[in-house]
């Protein structure tokens, strides 16, 4: 396998499927988007000492600290007074947060958000409980997707959802939205994900664009193109990466207190951006924006977990670029990372490039123990999706909000006129129906009518076709008699016309540029007569002509192959012959197989480089031997080995000398091999040669006239 279908194979199982901004400084993102509901409530939010605590909290998720931001809460928190129903929700939205994100304690969180419900639910408006309560249920419904508890989740969804679009909330419906388009893109929907991060997209422009929703635009950017590189848009890929990018630099002026955090989401951008790069062949520029994105992510407070993911990609260029050596180093070094920040994704990638590094320095050994321990964690990451990747979230939703709707029809009794109105509905198909019925059966007379005429046109168009074929066959017939009868007497002229310029090409009193004419005229005719000799075979392949005799197959093999061994020499190449262990006849008309074994040893010779080997091979299965041809040569393309078989075919090609094709001697072998009852087939690949098949019935001379014996004791017993 070539170093770029090893790289393709692992960067399909293994690189991430979606990128999101995996930095501490997100946990920070997440909590800023959980409240930017709030400023859409005008009569609430936090009491002033808060404030400061929201402020310093942020602080050290900021810098990387998300223990200290949580002992800094609860310190803080203990010394208000009074707090707020916001001030508490918020409260329990860090602590979700950090066992969350921070700590992956999804149990725990899943506690933190049902305590944020519980503050919703003391809301004093319908806007502040509309934001609490569809955050709280965004929030519970992370933490249950994150433990595989799908139907709990898109039910938290749903209801989050449903809240929000009842009353405007179109910061909750920019998160429903994204988060959908994540579950879609998990399930390999890559256009429906798109369509998603889209919609969520031109929900959030609606809202006060501050650092919270520039950080969300910019991430669902580079979510959109990430999800048309999956889809196979690259063009559409390369486009919204370069927006996303191109967003961040319009906004370093407004957010430039932050570019820590500016500098770690264009790496993550240009990380992304080099996968479609590779995919392009635009290798050299991918290298570039992989160098730059881990460079950036490797500094203090940068993603290093991104970094990894980086590096892989980075590995995989090296990898089909052939750069041994910087790709062992870049291994090592990502080795000492992943010891300090495990990863499994990254792991097995990790292990398929060592495997790749050692199979090229033909250390199998050493290739096969990563490759092992690839496989395993593979089948580990399989195991860990499938169970995502076979729930139908759409149809979950839809249930959810069938059952939503069934609810609210029962409360205004819109159920029963709903089933009042089904009624009336299907009487009125019914009426229909039976008119339907009534006019059929009035027209089926005339229909009926109308197929006897047309049976009767179908009738005489058959009896016109029949007639068509047969005048048809007999033109085939003379157009086989004329072609006959110009290729006989050709023949005869060119023959001479060859023997004579051969006789004087040996003549030595020539001068150079006459010798070379003379060669030339005989070549011409050699190849003429050979294309006469080649029409007048296809010509002749009638059934009637074929007498058959028994043959003994290892000794006509012997024979073929002992008269081309003399051409193969003019080419410096050998011909191996295998026959079969034991000597069995086979009834065929020995002439025309031999023909069909020197077409395909001639083409095997005319095909194949200087200095290399043919073989030649019998084998008996049960009824029929199959013998094969194998040569090393030029190969047969896809996109020719529907014609090989076509008379006067145009996938007819030099020799790798420049020997002339007509593309007649497969046409005739397969005429001869069919009317035999055999079969011919080949395999190929290009550059790496052709074998071809022909199987011939086997029935042995014994066998055959035991068979015969049989049916003449048969008939004297019915005598």
């Amino acid at each position: 396998m070539s170093p770029f279908l090893k790289f393709l194979a692992g960067f399909r199982d293994f690189c991430p499927k979606l990128k999101f901004h995996k930095i501490w400084p997100a946990f920070l993102l997440t909590l800023f988007l959980f409240s930017c509901g709030k400023k859409e409530a005008p009569t609430a939010g936090y009491s002033e000492a808060f404030k400061v605590i929201f402020d310093g909290t942020t602080h050290f998720f900021d810098r990387n600290q998300p223990d200290s931001a949580i002992n800094y809460l609860d310190q803080s928190f203990k010394k208000i007074q009074e707090p707020t129903v916001n001030d508490q929700f918020r409260f329990y939205g860090f602590h979700y947060v950090y066992w969350q994100k921070a700590k992956l304690n999804y149990r725990k969180a899943l506690l933190y958000a049902d305590s944020m419900l519980m503050m919703a639910h003391k809301s004093l408006t319908r806007e502040q409980y509309a934001a609490n309560f569809a955050e709280g249920n965004y929030a519970k419904g992370d933490s249950y997707f994150t433990l595989k508890q799908y139907n709990d989740a898109y039910q938290c969804y749903f209801q989050g959802y449903e809240v929000a679009k009842n009353y405007l909330q179109q910061a909750s419906l920019a998160d429903y939205t994204y988060r959908m388009g994540m579950i879609m893109f998990d399930q390999e929907h890559y256009k429906l994900a798109a369509e998603y991060f889209k919609e969520s997209y031109r929900q959030g422009l609606s809202l006060k664009e501050d650092f919270v929703q520039f950080y969300r635009r910019q991430e669902l950017l580079d979510n959109i193109a990430i999800s048309y590189r999956h889809n196979g848009d690259l063009d559409s890929a390369v486009k919204y990466f370069d927006r996303g990018l191109a967003y961040i630099d319009a906004n370093k002026t407004k957010f430039g207190n932050r570019p820590t955090l500016l500098e770690i989401a264009k790496g993550v951008i240009k990380g992304n951006k080099a996968e479609v790069l590779i995919l392009r062949h635009q290798n050299a520029q991918a290298r570039e924006l992989l160098k730059s994105s881990i460079d950036v992510n490797l500094r203090k407070g940068g993603d290093e977990v991104d970094a990894e993911y980086t590096e892989i990609k980075l590995a995989d260029l090296y990898l089909i670029s052939n750069k041994k050596d910087s790709l062992i180093n870049l291994l090592q070094s990502l080795r000492r990372q992943l010891d300090t920040i495990p990863n499994e994704e990254v792991e097995a990638g990790w292990n398929r490039l060592m495997g790749n590094y050692y199979y090229d320095k033909k250390d199998l050994e050493k290739a096969i123990g990563y490759t092992r321990k690839y496989n395993v964690l593979k089948d580990s990451v399989i195991k860990r999706l499938s169970a995502l990747k076979e729930t139908d979230v759409n149809q979950q939703l839809a249930n959810l909000e069938k059952q939503d709707e069934i609810t609210n029809l029962s409360n205004n009794n819109k159920l029963q006129r709903l089933y009042l109105n089904v009624a009336i509905v299907c009487a009125i198909l019914l009426v229909i129906i039976m008119l339907l019925i009534w006019r059929t059966w009035r027209r089926s007379k005339f229909d009926m009518a109308v197929v006897i005429m047309l049976n009767k046109q179908v009738n005489e168009q058959k009896t016109n076709l029949e007639k068509a074929l047969d005048e048809l066959k007999y033109s085939s017939q003379e157009k086989d008699r004329i072609l006959r009868a110009v290729a006989h007497d050709l023949r005869n002229p060119l023959g001479g016309i060859a023997s004579l310029s051969g006789v004087m090409v040996e003549e030595s009193e020539h001068d150079r540029d006459m010798q070379m004419q003379l060669a030339l005229i005989k070549d011409t005719a050699t190849d003429s007569l050979e294309l006469i000799n080649e029409i007048l075979e296809a010509t002749q392949n009638s059934p009637e002509g074929f007498k058959k005799q028994w043959v003994d197959v290892n000794a006509m093999l012997n024979n073929s192959v002992e008269l081309l061994r003399f051409k193969a020499a003019e080419k410096h190449q050998q011909i191996l012959l295998t026959g079969l262990d034991t000597s069995l006849d086979i009834n065929i008309n020995r002439e025309k197989i031999w023909r069909v074994l020197s077409n395909l040893i001639s083409n095997a010779i005319k095909f194949s480089p200087v200095d290399s080997m043919i073989l030649v091979r019998a084998i008996q299965k049960k009824d029929h031997i199959v013998v094969s041809v194998k040569d090393e040569g030029i190969g047969i393309p896809d996109n020719m080995k529907e014609k090989v078989f076509n008379m006067f075919t145009d996938a007819k090609r030099p020799g790798t000398i420049g020997e002339k094709s007509f593309g007649l001697g497969l046409s005739i072998s397969k005429q001869i091999i069919e009317k035999h009852n055999g079969n011919i087939w080949f395999e190929s690949e290009v550059d790496k040669g052709t074998t071809f098949y022909i199987s011939l019935p086997a029935t042995g001379k014994k066998d055959a006239r035991k068979s015969e014996d049989q049916s003449e004791a048969g008939m004297q017993l019915t005598a």
